[in-house]
């Protein structure tokens, strides 16, 4: 089965390196790349004094995940030869200081961080709560401005659900921030709900991580391919 999947992987992304030649040639993707791959921009939500969300049983901050998952996906990247940026590489924020107004600052570092690397697709890596402690599995979110971002969504959600044993989430659009940072196709990933002791339970599991990200990973290189 990895054999498998290790040839499909290999299959699309050969696909993508012919897509993205003829892509630059015609303007479509970024002229950052010397490769002329697209350009992969993965933002692990908060950090610092920011945590994000708390775990129901454990704790376990959201940042800390969200970096894990991050750094995760960036190796399925770079493993099939993508050029990934990562807006945030540890635990700490990017706000500078906590002075008044650092979660705007933390945001716009972002924001800097994407138009500075040329990015052709933006991931954004959160987790979730809900009131509901029933409530479990990943939800991806998308501009509804962009039609590219939704087509992104839909094919990372449509893998995150055969991950999930929760039945079928949907790709939902969202006002954030995060997805109206470039024109390029944008997602935040909302990959569990820390609020459900199953989901964190699993997101707590590293190999249950690594999983997560090939998921995300391969509903990205369906995008492009």
């Amino acid at each position: 089965m990895l054999i498998v999947e290790k040839r499909m992987i290999a299959v699309l992304a050969c696909i993508v390196v012919c897509a993205a030649i003829i892509g630059a040639a015609a303007g479509i993707y970024s002229a950052s790349s010397p490769s002329a791959m697209p350009v992969i921009v993965i933002d692990a939500g908060h950090g610092g004094i920011d945590a994000g969300v708390y775990g129901v049983n454990t704790g376990v901050k959201e940042s800390d995940i969200n970096l894990a998952v991050a750094r995760e996906l960036k190796g399925c990247f770079a493993d099939a030869g993508f050029e990934c940026v990562m807006t945030r590489t540890t635990q700490a924020g990017l706000y500078g200081n906590t002075s008044k107004g650092f979660k705007m600052r933390d945001m716009q570092k972002r924001r800097q961080i994407i138009e500075d690397s040329g990015a052709d697709m933006v991931i954004s890596i959160h987790q979730n709560t809900c009131p509901l402690p029933s409530r479990r599995g990943s939800h991806v979110f998308y501009d509804e401005a962009s039609g590219e971002g939704r087509e992104l969504a839909l094919s990372i959600q449509s893998r995150l659900n055969g991950l999930w044993n929760t039945g079928e989430n949907s790709a939902l659009a969202g006002d954030y921030y995060m997805l109206k940072c470039t024109s390029a196709p944008s997602v935040i990933v909302e990959c569990g709900f820390l609020s459900n002791a199953e989901d964190e339970e699993n997101l707590n599991d590293p190999d249950f991580r690594r999983r997560l990200a090939k998921a995300i990973f391969m509903g990205a290189i369906t995008y492009l391919s």
